[in-house]
Order: structure tokens, then sequence, then C-alpha cells
């Protein structure tokens, strides 16, 4: 399970700069899909096998010429609700600030462990000047540079160090998890209440880790699930809801522990940033998706045409990953509530499908007859055979070809559609790998 490590601070000590040094130390192959955003405010770090997600607080003040200390206050705060790790990063060269001062007195209050990051300590003489921050009675000041790199692998090794402290792991049967994902006020509680009902058959509630009980088995309409808590069924913060960064901070946690993800957008309202924002977690997360369009009841024009309308623009918001179920429902009045959990146990088994060998080349070899990649300097690329990756937590499929360095982005976009044509993978992200025969 993976942990959560933010990054708070005032703004200009540097927080982007160390986000970037930490989540750009992966080794891994990473797919980046065209036409996704890639969040800054949020990634992976893998150091020494382990791998840990971080999120960088600074990326969601707005307008940071002019200091919203509230907004800077706010999140902090959230941070040390959600994560289990905190950097709380301050500038040597500018010295201890009153709003250093602010943000180490709400961490001081906080259980979780927090660590004090001097940044921009360039040199000798800079570390020497790292003794002031000892003032804000949060431990020993560590000194890097996020610029140069100096100091972020020792760094790297203190966190693993704490991590490896606080996370409990428990075993979890193998049966899908749904996560209600979503913006606030899009429904996602009374969704989840729906699902529940009165007679809460709740089975079992398994902590995830130390920070929150994430778990909750449901065995109900012939179901077996756990359902992964994002919208609070346990606690209400006191944080104000609208708050763009609590949403997202909720949702990563949730996300990541999934296999299927139920997006909800509200009706009355359409695809907005946040959507986007949280539809971009789920990809870059590789996890099913099932797109509930909620408050459906409440909408005017329920024709066949306003239906294939709002579907054909939550689609073109959501390319190139258009092969995903959308459900028009509503959880006040229970509408098409059970067509949802259905669907998701049917992407998920999408998740799970394997194509024959034999069944897959004899689909997709004709197919790349009939349509080879283009050559490239005179030089013509055969694909000769295909297989797809067995005990993979995603469909992963591998060709082999002679050239395998010259097949462009927008073939292995042609191979994954004719996949798609194929078999139904609905709701499932696919990974198609050319390789050297």
């Amino acid at each position: 399970m993976s942990n959560l490590v933010a990054i708070v601070g005032r703004p200009n000590v540097g927080k982007s700069t160390l986000f970037n040094r930490l989540t750009n130390s992966r080794q891994a192959i990473v797919s980046d899909e065209a036409g996704t955003t890639r969040d800054r405010q949020y990634g992976k770090c893998e150091w020494c096998g382990k791998e840990f997600s971080v999120v960088d607080t600074g990326g969601w003040v707005v307008n940071s010429e002019d200091v919203f200390e509230e907004e800077i206050r706010k999140q902090v705060i959230i941070a040390t609700q959600e994560a289990d790790l905190i950097l709380f990063l301050v500038d040597v060269k500018n010295g201890v600030t009153d709003l250093d001062s602010d943000v180490a007195m709400i961490l001081r209050k906080t259980k979780l462990p927090v660590m004090l990051v001097a940044n921009k300590a360039d040199n000798n003489t800079d570390q020497y000047y790292a003794a002031e921050f000892y003032s804000l009675g949060l431990g020993e000041p560590f000194c890097i540079s996020a610029a140069t790199g100096s100091g972020t692998g020792d760094l790297l090794d203190l966190i693993l160090e704490k991590l490896k402290n606080e996370t409990k792991e428990e075993t979890i049967e193998d049966i899908p998890r749904f996560a209600v994902v979503g913006r606030p006020n899009a429904g996602k509680s009374s969704l989840i209440n729906a699902f529940i009902g009165e007679d809460r058959n709740i089975v079992t509630e398994i902590a995830g880790t130390t920070r929150d009980s994430i778990y909750t088995k449901y065995d109900k309409f012939g179901f077996d699930f756990y359902l992964v808590d994002t919208a609070g069924i346990r606690r209400k913060n006191k944080v104000t809801e609208d708050l763009e960064f609590y949403s997202v901070m909720r949702s990563i946690r949730a996300i990541e522990n999934s296999d299927v993800c139920i997006l909800m957008i509200d009706a009355t309202r359409g695809v907005e940033a946040q959507d986007m924002n949280i539809f971009h977690l789920i990809q870059k997360n590789n996890k099913s998706l099932v797109v509930v369009v909620n408050k459906w009841d409440l909408v005017e024009d329920k024709s066949t045409i306003a239906i294939k309308t709002m579907e054909n623009a939550i689609r073109e918001r959501m390319a190139p990953f258009v092969d995903f179920p959308i459900i028009f429902a509503s959880a006040l009045t229970k509408q098409r509530i059970f067509k949802v959990l259905e669907t998701a146990k049917e992407v998920y088994l999408h998740r799970k499908f394997r194509i024959g060998t034999t069944k897959l080349n004899e689909t997709m070899l004709p197919l790349i007859e009939a349509y080879p990649p283009p050559s490239i300097k005179g030089k013509y690329i055969k694909i000769k055979y295909c297989a797809q990756v067995p005990d993979t937590t995603i469909p992963t499929f591998v060709f082999y070809a002679n050239l395998p360095q010259y097949v462009k982005e927008n073939y292995y976009r042609f191979l994954e559609n004719k996949i798609r044509d194929n078999w139904d993978l609905s709701g499932t992200p696919i990974n198609v790998f050319v390789r050297q025969k």
C-alpha cells in the first residue's frame, strides 16, 4: 500500500524543485499517454526498490506572488490529516520568517512524523545558517539543495526509514475494490449510502494504513466487494469542503488502493477542471473507470439526444482514453444504483481478462498485414508475433518486431484500438509494447 508524503512550506522555498527531484528519480518504464497533462502536484518516487507517493502543496496556492496565508495554513492542516509523513521545507538563504513559524506551530500539534528540510544549502557556509531553524521546535534541520540534488539521497534514505515505522500492512482478500471518487458535492456520500442502505451489511472494516480505515467489505446484491472510502464516511473534516486540494488529497489514496474507480460527475454542472484532475490521477495509476453522471433526476431534458450529447462531451474531454462505460443515475432516487455496481464488477473482470496467444495472433496479424507500420528511411517494420503478458495488473500486450524503435505513437494507438474492437475491454486501460523479436 502506497505511503503518502506531503511537501509543505511557504511559497518560493523550492517545494516544486524538490518535488521534481523526487519524482524524477523513478527508474521504472513509465508510459505517458499522449494528451494527458502531467499534474505537477502529484507523483511517485521510487528509491531502493520502495515506492511512495509525493504531493506538492505548492501547486495549489494560486498566485503565489501574493501570499494567501490562510490558504497555506488550510493546506498544511489537510496535509497533516491525509499524509503519512510531512516534509516541511524552509529556505536557508532567507532564514526563519513569520509564515514559517505559523506553519511550524500547526506541525508541532500533529502526531505525524515531520521532517524539517532546510533547502538551498548549496555550500558549507549555508549549512551553518541552518542552525537558526532549531527555534521552530521541530528537531534538527536536514540540509539539502533541491536544485543541485545535494543531500537528496540521504534525505530519501531517511524518508524510507520513517515510513517503515509508520506502515502496517494487513492482508486483503482478492475481491474487487471499488473507489467512489469525484469532487465535493458530486454526490459521493449519497451514492455510498445508497449502496449501504440502512441495513449496513458491513462484514469487516480493515485498517489500510495507520492514517485511516479505508476498506469496508460489503456483500449485497450478490456481490462481494470492498468499498474504498474517499467521501469521508468515517469523519467529516473541519476543512471547508470546496478546497480543490482537499478533494484531490482525499482521492489519491483511495484511487491507489482500488481496482475500479467510480468517478461521479454532477449532471447539472458537467465536466469541470477538478473532475479532470481526478481523472488524470485515475489514468496515471492505471485504474479501471466507470463514469457515473449523478443527479440525473434534476435534468429537465432526458431525451436520447441529450444523453448522447452529454456522453460525447465527456468522452471528448477525456480523450484519448474513451473506452469506458457512462451511467446516468441518481443516488437520491436510487435510480440505476444496481447498474453502477454491476458495471463496476464487469469492468473489474475486464482487468483480469486473458486472450489466448493463438487467438490473439489469428486476429491481430492479418490486421497488421493489411495496415503495417509506415516504413521509415526505406526500412520496413515487420511484426511477426504477439502475446499477452501473464500476471500483470492490467491487460498488457507485447508485439515482436524487427525494428521496434521506429514504431510511432499513433501506431500504438492503432494496435490498442484493434484489440478493443475485437475484445470487450471497456473501462480498463491496457498496455501495448513493441519489442525486439
